[in-house]
C-alpha cells in the first residue's frame, strides 16, 4: 500500500453502499421486532412462536450493531467466473436479495484467509482493505496465477501491510478482534470441525486467544442450531483477563457467548476471593480430592449409634441400629445423589417406626405426628443430612476426624493438615478461595439439589467450551469444566512453557486425562509469531529453554525489526531507576500503554515509588488495564498484551514464584513494541548474556496440522 490504488474511489463507493444496506437491515429488524411485539395475544402456542420470532429479530439486530468497526475488509475475485465477493463482519443483501457483503465465517469467504500462490483456491485476485470506520484508507492487492506478480508467495502473510498496521497500532487495554487479518494457519484452527477436544498450542504472540475467541464466533455461525440453545462458554484464568477480552465477541456479532472464570459458575451460591498458599493449592487441585469428597459425602450417610425409641400416643415405637443400617444401605443403592436420597430415608424411617407399633399405624400418620420432634429430627440429620456444598466442605475442613476418615489411604498426614482450618460460625459466612471452587463443584455433583431449595440451579452444560491458559488448570478444575460439557466438544488453548500455576502441566497428555474422551483428541500447533518484535523475542527465548526444555518456539517472526530491550541496573536506588524507566517507556510508546510487571513482594514498593514521583498509574482491576501505566503482579499478566512491558526484579520473580522461570518468560513476552528490565538484585544467569548476540536458532519442525 505504498501509493493510492486506482480503484480506491470506486471501492469506497461500494463500502458506502454496503453501509446503506446495513442501515436498511437494522430498520427492518427493528421494525419486525416492533410489529411482532404489538401483535395479538392468541393461544399459548402462538405466544411461544411470537417470542421465538422476537428473540430471533433481536439477535439479528444485535449482530448488525458493529459500532465504529469497519464493515468490509476485503474482496475476492473468482478466476474465470466473473464473480466477486466482498468479505466483511456481517452478511448483507440488497433489495434484490443479491449478496452485498459476505459474512467472514461463510464457506465462500474461506479463500480470503487461506489462498496462497501455491494454492490459490480458485481465486484470481484478493484485496485487503485498510479502513478506519467507514473510510477506506488503502487497498493491498494480490494477483494469483501467471499474470500476477507473485504477491501470494508461500510463507508470507496475506495482507501483510494491513496486518503490520494492525500489529503496530497502540494497545487500548482491551483485546480487539483480528477478523480482517486472520492468517491461514489460524483460520484452519478456527474452522476446524466442532466435535471432540481440539488442543491449540503455540508460543507467545501466535494468536492463541484470538483464535479461540474467533473459533467460538465461527462455531456459533456454522452451528447456530443447536449451539444458540445449548450455549457456548469461554473460560479465562482470571477476571482481569476476562475484562481484557470481553469486547472481542460482541465486535464479531456474538453477544450471547458466556465469559467466565470458574468461580462464576458457582455464583451466587458462595463468596469466592483470594488464593491459597501453593502447598494447599497443590493438594486441593489433586485428582485424589474427588475420592476425598465422595468419601466425605458417604461419611454423612450413617446408621444410628443406638436404638431410637419415641412416644407415639400411649405407645412407644422404635428404630433399631440394624434397621437404620438397612435403611442407609438401601438409600445408597437407590439414590444417584445424596440429597435426593433423604426422601427415601425418611419414607423407610417412618415405615420402620410404624411397623414397630403394637397396633398398626399408617406411616403417613407416624410421619405427621413425629417428624417435628427433636429426637426424630436429630436421628434423621445424623443418618442422612441434607447438605449444601458449602456445608459439606465447611464441616470437612473444620474437623480433623472427618478429614482423616475421608482421606484415609489417599492423602498423607501433612496433606490432611494443609486442608484443615478453623470453623466459621456458619458455612454461609465462609469466603472460599479460588482453589476451593472445583471442590465445591465436586460436592455439588455428589450432593445434588436440596429438596426444599427449588431455586437452586442444576449444573449448566454447554454445547461448546473454549478454555484459555489451560496449561495451568488443576485436575480438579479440569473435572469441573468437563462436567459442563454437554457433548465433549471443547477447544483447549495454551502453552506449557507459560504454565505458572501450582498445577502447571509439562505436556498436554496430563491435561487431556481429565477431559471427555468420546473421540481421539486433535492437536494444532501455531508456529508463526505475530505480536512480539524479534529483538524482544530473542531476549525471551534465552529463558524459554530453561522453562520447558524441548518445547518449540514460534518458527517464524513476522515483525523482524523493533527496538532492542533495555536492561537498567538500579545501582541501589530501584525506585528512582524505575520511575525514570517508566517515564522513558511512556514517552517512547506515545498513546500506547505500559505495564510494570512485578513480583508480589515488590507490588507495594513499586506503587509507592511511582506515586511519590507524581506519576499517574493504575492497578489491575475487573475493568481491565484502564490506565496508560498499570502495575501488574506477574501472576496476573498472562494472556495480556501491552505496548511496553517494564519487568521489575526478574531475579525475585524467579525466586518467589513456584514456576519462577516460566513466570519470567511470561513477563518478557507481553509487549508488542518494547521491553525494559529494571533490577537492583542480581539478574538471572540466562539474562546476563550479551543482548546483541542472538539466541541460537532451534531446528525447524513442520507445523502440526489440525487432524
Amino acid at each position: 500500500m505504498t501509493g493510492r490504488h486506482p480503484d480506491l474511489d470506486s471501492e469506497q463507493d461500494y463500502v458506502d453502499d454496503a453501509y446503506r444496506c446495513l442501515e436498511a437491515a437494522r430498520r427492518r429488524a427493528a421494525g419486525l421486532t416492533t410489529a411482532i411485539e404489538a401483535g395479538p395475544g392468541g393461544a399459548s402456542q402462538t405466544r411461544v412462536e411470537r417470542e421465538a420470532l422476537i428473540e430471533g429479530a433481536l439477535s439479528r439486530l444485535s449482530r448488525l450493531h458493529i459500532g465504529d468497526r469497519s464493515l468490509v475488509f476485503g474482496r475476492l475475485d473468482v478466476a474465470g467466473a466473473g464473480e466477486r465477493f466482498y468479505i466483511g463482519r456481517v452478511g448483507l443483501w440488497d433489495d434484490e436479495k443479491e449478496p452485498v457483503v459476505v459474512d467472514w465465517r461463510a464457506p465462500v469467504a474461506e479463500p480470503f484467509y487461506r489462498a496462497t500462490a501455491a494454492e490459490p483456491l480458485g481465486l484470481e485476485r484478493r484485496r485487503h482493505f485498510a479502513s478506519r470506520g467507514r473510510r477506506l484508507l488503502g487497498i493491498e492487492e494480490e494477483i494469483f496465477g501467471e499474470s500476477g506478480p507473485g504477491t501470494g508467495a508461500v510463507g508470507l502473510p496475506s495482507g501483510r501491510g494491513v496486518l503490520m498496521a494492525a500489529l503496530g497500532a497502540a494497545r487500548t487495554g482491551r483485546l480487539g478482534d483480528a477478523v480482517a487479518t486472520i492468517q491461514r494457519e489460524q483460520d484452519e484452527v478456527i474452522r476446524s470441525e466442532m466435535p471432540g477436544v481440539l488442543v491449540v498450542s503455540g508460543g507467545p504472540g501466535t494468536g492463541k486467544t484470538v483464535v479461540a475467541l474467533h473459533r467460538a464466533a465461527y462455531l456459533l455461525y456454522a452451528h447456530r442450531f443447536p449451539l444458540e440453545g445449548q450455549g457456548v462458554l469461554v473460560v479465562g484464568p482470571n477476571r482481569l483477563f476476562l475484562a481484557y477480552v470481553e469486547q472481542v465477541l460482541p465486535a464479531l456479532g456474538e453477544a450471547g457467548v458466556e465469559l467466565a472464570v470458574l468461580a462464576d459458575l458457582l455464583a451466587p451460591a458462595v463468596k469466592v476471593d483470594g488464593l491459597d498458599p501453593e502447598p494447599v493449592a497443590r493438594v486441593k487441585g489433586d485428582p485424589r480430592m474427588a475420592v476425598v469428597v465422595a468419601r466425605a459425602v458417604r461419611d454423612r450417610q450413617r446408621p444410628l449409634r443406638r436404638d431410637l425409641v419415641v412416644g407415639l400416643g400411649v405407645q412407644r415405637v422404635r428404630v433399631t441400629v440394624e434397621e437404620s443400617a438397612r435403611i442407609v444401605a438401601e438409600a445408597r443403592r437407590r439414590s444417584r445423589r445424596h440429597n435426593s436420597g433423604r426422601r427415601l430415608v425418611e419414607a423407610a424411617f417412618f415405615a420402620a417406626l410404624s411397623a414397630g407399633a403394637r397396633r398398626w399405624v399408617d406411616p403417613a400418620t407416624v410421619r405427621e405426628q413425629l417428624r417435628d420432634t427433636l429426637e426424630v429430627r436429630e436421628a434423621l440429620e445424623w443418618m442422612w443430612p441434607v447438605l449444601s456444598p458449602a456445608h459439606l466442605l465447611h464441616d470437612l475442613f473444620g474437623s480433623v476426624a472427618l478429614l482423616r476418615s475421608a482421606a484415609a489411604g489417599r492423602l498423607a498426614p501433612a496433606e490432611i493438615d494443609r486442608l484443615h482450618r478453623s470453623r466459621s460460625h456458619h458455612a454461609d459466612q465462609v469466603v472460599w478461595s479460588f482453589q476451593d471452587v472445583p471442590l465445591l463443584d465436586e460436592a455439588r455433583a455428589r450432593l445434588g439439589r436440596r429438596p426444599s431449595h427449588r431455586l437452586e440451579d442444576e449444573v449448566r452444560t454447554y454445547g461448546h467450551i473454549c478454555v484459555d491458559e489451560a496449561q495451568d488448570l488443576s485436575p480438579m478444575e479440569l473435572r469441573m469444566i468437563s462436567r459442563r460439557s454437554l457433548n465433549g466438544s471443547l477447544t483447549v488453548v495454551g502453552d506449557v512453557a507459560q504454565g505458572t500455576g501450582s498445577w502447571a502441566h509439562d505436556d498436554w497428555d496430563s491435561v487431556l486425562e481429565q477431559l471427555p474422551a468420546r473421540r481421539p483428541p486433535r492437536h494444532a500447533h501455531l508456529t508463526i509469531g505475530y505480536r512480539i518484535p524479534a529483538p524482544a523475542m530473542t531476549l525471551a527465548n534465552r529463558v524459554r529453554p530453561h522453562a520447558v526444555p524441548g518445547v518449540r518456539t514460534p518458527q517464524t517472526f513476522i515483525r523482524t525489526d523493533g527496538d532492542d530491550p533495555v536492561v537498567v541496573d538500579a545501582g541501589g536506588d530501584l525506585g528512582a531507576a524505575l520511575v525514570s524507566a517508566v517515564a522513558a517507556e511512556r514517552e517512547a510508546v506515545g498513546e500506547g500503554n505500559v505495564a510494570v510487571v512485578v513480583p508480589d513482594s515488590r507490588y507495594g514498593p513499586v506503587c509507592s515509588a511511582l506515586a511519590g514521583a507524581g506519576m499517574d498509574f493504575g492497578g489491575p482491576t475487573r475493568s481491565g488495564l484502564d490506565r496508560q501505566v498499570t502495575v501488574v503482579p506477574v501472576r496476573l499478566v498472562k494472556g495480556l498484551e501491552v505496548d511496553s512491558a517494564v519487568v521489575v526484579e526478574p531475579g525475585r520473580i524467579v525466586a518467589e514464584e513456584r514456576q519462577g522461570i516460566r513466570s519470567l518468560y511470561v513477563a518478557l513476552t507481553r509487549a508488542t513494541k518494547r521491553v525494559a528490565v529494571v533490577h537492583d538484585g542480581p539478574l538471572p544467569e540466562m539474562l546476563r548474556a550479551d543482548p546483541a548476540r542472538p539466541a541460537a536458532p532451534e531446528p525447524a519442525e513442520p507445523a502440526e496440522p489440525v487432524a
